[in-house]
C-alpha cells in the first residue's frame, strides 16, 4: 500500500509538471526570454525556497543545513542542468508540448537513472541492477515509439497545420535541441544524489522524511536559475525586450500565469522527494523513481498534447503508434515491481 501511495504522489507531481507549459500559453505580448525568466523565478527560486523552509531542523539554520556536505556539487550539477532546462524550453517551442517533452524527458530518464547507478558502482548486468537497466530500456523503447509517432505526424500535416498547432515548428532543429536538453537535464538527478549528506543531516535532526530532501532541490534549481537568468538577460539586451517587463497592460496577467507555471513545474520534484519516502521497501523502485517521474511526465504531456489539438488531423496509424508508445511507458513503470 505504501508503494502505491508513493507512486501516486509522484504521479500527482508529474501531472503538475506536464501542465506547467499550458499557463505559459496565456502569457500575452512578452518575448520568450521574458516569460522564461519570470516563470523561472517562481519555479527555481521562490517555490523551492518555500519547500526548503519545511526541512529546517529545530534549533538549526539554513546555513547549518547546507553546510552539512555536498552543497557546492549540487549547485554545479544544477548549473549543468540549467543548460538542459534552457534548451528544454526551446524544444517545446520547436516541437510542441507532446513531442518536445517526449524526446527530452526520455533522454533525461535514461541518463538520470543510469548515471547515479554507475557512479555508485551498481552492477547493471546482474540482479537488481539488471532490472533497473531493463526498465530504462523499456522506457526508451516507449519514447522511441512516441518519437516515431511524432515523425508520422510531421508527414501527415501540411505546413499551415503545423504552424497552427505549433507556431515555430521545426522538426530537425527541435529534435537536436530536445536531445541536448535531455542529456543535460539528467544532471538534476546527479545534483540530488550529490546532496544526499544534506538529506541525511536533516533526517537525523528529526525532520520528517517526507521533506528531508527539499533543501537539496533548491540548491540544484539555484544553479540552474543562474544559467537561465544569464541567458534571458542577454537576450533582453540583444532583442531590446526589457520594455516587456514594464508593460502595465498585461503585467498582472503574465506574472500570475508565470507563477502558476512555476508552481506546477516545481510540483514534480516536490512530489518525487515526498513519494520516494514511501518506496524504501523496494530498493529497485527507489532507484528507478527518476525514470518513473520522467515516464509519467511524457505520458501526461502527451495527454495535454491531445487536448491542445497538437495531434489534430493526423492519420489513424499515427494515433495508434502514439497509443502503443504510451502503453509501453505505462508498462515500464510497473515492470520493476513485477520483477521484485
Amino acid at each position: 500500500m505504501e508503494i502505491l501511495l508513493g507512486l501516486l504522489i509522484i504521479a500527482v507531481g508529474s501531472i503538475g509538471q506536464a501542465s506547467s507549459y499550458v499557463p505559459i500559453k496565456k502569457v500575452k505580448n512578452w518575448s520568450w526570454e521574458c516569460f522564461w525568466l519570470i516563470q523561472g523565478i517562481f519555479a527555481w527560486l521562490v517555490f523551492p525556497f518555500l519547500g526548503t523552509l519545511l526541512a529546517i531542523p529545530e534549533g538549526s539554520s539554513l546555513i547549518d543545513v547546507w553546510s552539512s556536505g555536498g552543497a557546492f556539487k549540487s549547485i554545479i550539477f544544477g548549473a549543468l542542468w540549467g543548460v538542459g532546462g534552457l534548451t528544454f524550453g526551446l524544444s517545446m517551442r520547436y516541437l510542441g508540448v507532446a513531442l518536445g517533452q517526449s524526446i527530452a524527458l526520455g533522454t533525461c530518464a535514461a541518463f538520470g537513472t543510469l548515471l547515479p547507478a554507475l557512479f555508485s558502482k551498481t552492477d547493471l548486468f546482474h540482479g537488481e541492477g539488471l532490472i533497473l537497466l531493463t526498465g530504462v530500456c523499456i522506457t526508451l523503447a516507449g519514447i522511441s515509439v512516441i518519437g516515431y509517432a511524432g515523425s508520422l505526424r510531421s508527414k501527415n500535416m501540411s505546413e499551415e497545420e503545423k504552424r497552427a498547432a505549433i507556431k515555430d515548428f521545426a522538426l530537425t532543429k527541435g529534435l537536436l535541441v530536445a536531445l541536448l536538453a535531455g542529456v543535460m537535464s539528467a544532471c538534476f538527478a546527479l545534483g540530488l544524489d550529490a546532496g544526499k549528506e544534506i538529506k541525511m543531516f536533516t533526517a537525523s535532526k528529526g525532520v520528517d522524511e517526507l521533506f528531508a530532501g527539499l533543501p537539496v532541490i533548491f540548491l540544484v534549481t539555484l544553479g540552474g536559475f543562474v544559467i537561465n537568468a544569464g541567458y534571458c538577460l542577454f537576450q533582453n539586451v540583444r532583442n531590446k525586450s526589457f520594455k516587456d517587463y514594464s508593460s502595465k497592460a498585461n503585467l498582472t496577467n503574465n506574472v500570475l500565469f508565470c507563477a502558476l507555471a512555476g508552481i506546477c513545474w516545481y510540483s514534480q520534484f516536490f512530489g518525487l522527494e515526498v513519494g520516494k519516502s514511501f518506496l524504501h521497501s523496494s530498493p529497485v523502485l527507489l532507484a528507478f523513481s527518476w525514470c518513473i517521474l520522467m515516464s509519467l511526465n511524457v505520458l501526461f504531456s502527451n495527454v495535454w498534447g491531445i487536448l491542445l489539438k497538437e495531434w489534430k488531423g493526423v492519420s489513424v496509424k499515427t494515433i495508434a503508434v502514439l497509443v502503443i508508445g504510451l502503453m509501453i511507458l505505462i508498462f515500464s513503470i510497473i515492470y520493476p515491481q513485477m520483477m521484485k
